[in-house]
C-alpha cells in the first residue's frame, strides 16, 4: 500500500484528488478535490457518505435534491487558503448534488460513510472557530470548521491547519489508532496539502508517520508539495514541517468506527512533553494568517 499519493497519483475522472474508502483500504474517510472551469458544473450521488463542500478557491453554488425537496446554497469561498476562512455546505447521504462555479475554482469534498442521514446545511464564515495550537516553533492555525464540537455531522471529522514557513505542526507526534474510552478514538485520516509560493517558486514540506504498533504499521517520511495526499490508516503522524519560506496547509479528514464522534488523541510518549513547554512561549506573531468574519482566535 502507498500512503504517499504525489499530486496527479490520486487522480480519477473530474476529480484531480479521488480518495475512496476502497482505494484507501479502509471503511469510512474520503475526500475528492474538483477543479472547475469557469461557469463548469459537476454533478455526483452521495451515496452512503456525508459530505461538505469546501471551497479552496473560488466560490460555488451547492445544488442539493433529494425525495423530500431541494436546496441551494451559494458559497462566498475565498481567493485561495491562505486568503481567509471560507463557508461551506454540508451534503447528507442519498442525494444529488450538483456544484456550479460562474468563476471557476477548486473545491474540496470531504466526506465520510455514515448511518444517519442529518438535513443539508449552510456553514457561514462567520460560524468557523479559529484556534492557534502550540507555541513558537510548534505554532499552527486550526480552522475547526468540521470539528466533531463544532458542526453537527454523524461521522465526519474535517479541518484546516496552516503551519508558518519553518515551524512544526502535528507536532508532538500523535495518534488514533486504539479504542480506548474516553483517552483515544479510531479515526482513518487523509492530509491534503497545499503551499504559498515565494516569486514564483512553489513551496514544500515534509511529513513523518511511524509505525505504532497497530494496523498496518504504516511508516512514512514524504516530500510534500501542492496536491500531495497522506493516508493514515495508523500509526504516531507528525510532525509536518514547513521549509522556511513557506507557508504550508493541510486538510484533515477523518472518519472512523466508534459510536461517538470524537477526536481523541495519544500523545508519542518520547515527545509529549514538548506540550509542557508552550505555555512558557509566545505564539508565532505571523498567527493568525487571518480569523473568520466577527470573530476573535482562540
Amino acid at each position: 500500500m502507498t500512503y504517499h499519493l504525489p499530486a496527479g497519483k490520486a487522480a480519477a475522472g473530474p476529480y484531480a484528488v479521488d480518495v475512496t474508502p476502497e482505494r484507501a483500504g479502509w471503511a469510512h474517510s474520503a475526500l475528492r478535490v474538483l477543479d472547475l472551469p469557469p461557469g463548469g458544473a459537476h454533478t455526483l450521488d452521495s451515496g452512503d457518505s456525508e459530505w461538505i463542500v469546501l471551497p479552496l478557491a473560488g466560490g460555488c453554488a451547492v445544488d442539493v435534491a433529494d425525495g423530500s425537496g431541494r436546496e441551494t446554497f451559494e458559497l462566498t469561498g475565498r481567493p485561495d487558503v491562505f486568503s481567509g476562512v471560507s463557508d461551506f455546505a454540508y451534503v447528507p447521504r442519498d442525494a444529488r448534488t450538483t456544484v456550479t462555479s460562474p468563476g471557476g475554482g477548486r473545491f474540496a469534498l470531504t466526506g465520510a460513510r455514515c448511518e444517519r442521514r442529518l438535513p443539508a446545511r449552510y456553514g457561514p464564515a462567520s460560524s468557523v472557530p479559529v484556534e492557534l495550537r502550540g507555541t513558537g516553533s510548534c505554532s499552527r492555525q486550526v480552522n475547526n470548521f468540521g470539528a466533531a464540537d463544532v458542526f453537527d455531522c454523524d461521522r465526519l471529522i474535517a479541518v484546516e491547519v496552516i503551519t508558518p514557513g519553518g515551524n512544526w505542526s502535528s507536532f508532538p507526534p500523535h495518534k488514533h489508532d486504539e479504542h480506548r474510552p474516553g483517552e483515544e478514538s479510531v479515526l482513518e485520516e487523509i492530509y491534503y496539502f497545499e503551499f504559498a509560493g515565494h516569486e514564483g517558486t512553489p513551496g514544500l514540506g515534509y511529513q513523518r508517520v511511524s509505525p505504532s504498533g497497530r494496523g498496518r504499521g504504516t511508516d512514512v517520511l514524504a516530500e510534500v508539495r501542492d496536491g500531495d495526499v497522506v493516508l493514515i490508516p495508523d500509526g504516531w503522524h507528525g510532525p509536518s514541517m514547513a521549509v522556511p519560506g513557506h507557508h504550508m496547509y493541510y486538510l484533515n479528514v477523518m472518519a472512523g468506527p466508534g459510536a461517538e464522534r470524537a477526536w481523541l488523541i495519544c500523545d508519542h510518549p518520547d515527545h509529549a512533553w514538548i506540550r509542557d513547554t508552550w505555555p512558557g512561549q509566545p505564539v508565532d506573531p505571523r498567527l493568525p494568517l487571518y480569523t473568520a468574519p466577527g470573530r476573535s482566535p482562540r
